[in-house]
């Protein structure tokens, strides 16, 4: 088995393995890896108590790691998928929000780990590079989403 050179370590207090198996089941070009379970007792679990999950999401390897409550998520660290319409920019953002993930703006979301993501349709991030009026009248537009409107943000680029 290979180690990839650099993974993405998620703490959580006890389902990396539910999270693991909902993001691969989620996001393409993502699998699940192994599971390794604790060899003694630790202080947040038992011997036995699944330990380290090891998954790709959308191409990124990631360890998640059943820590315990010592530390939360936040904003600080998210992940960012892009999407090419509306139809997939749907389907994931009522995937998270849906299962007991919450709404936030500018097509941030957060899942029921505490772990956030940025839905970013590719419309929003072409108006943005683009610079000048494009780029303020679609910022402007996306200021006011929670979810992305891909036609919104299209109809602002426009003018």
């Amino acid at each position: 088995m290979t180690v990839a050179k650099n993974t993405i370590c998620l703490w959580f207090e006890k389902d990396a393995e539910a999270a693991a198996r909902f993001y691969t089941g989620l996001f393409p070009d993502s699998a699940m890896g192994a599971v390794h379970r604790a060899p003694g007792d630790y202080p947040s679990g038992k011997a036995g108590d699944v330990l380290t999950v090891t998954f790709t999401v959308a191409g990124i390897p990631c360890l998640g790691l059943n820590g315990g409550p010592a530390f939360r998520h936040s904003e600080a660290f998210s992940f960012q998928i892009a999407t090419d319409d509306q139809a997939e920019t749907d389907r994931y953002w009522n995937a998270i929000v849906e299962n007991g993930g919450t709404e936030s703006d500018c097509g941030w979301c957060k899942d029921r780990w505490g772990i956030s993501w940025q839905i970013t349709p590719r419309v929003l991030t072409e108006a943005l590079s683009a610079g000048g009026g494009q780029a303020q009248r679609a910022f402007a537009a996306m200021m006011q989403m929670k979810k992305i409107d891909v036609a919104a943000i299209e109809a602002a680029r426009r003018g």
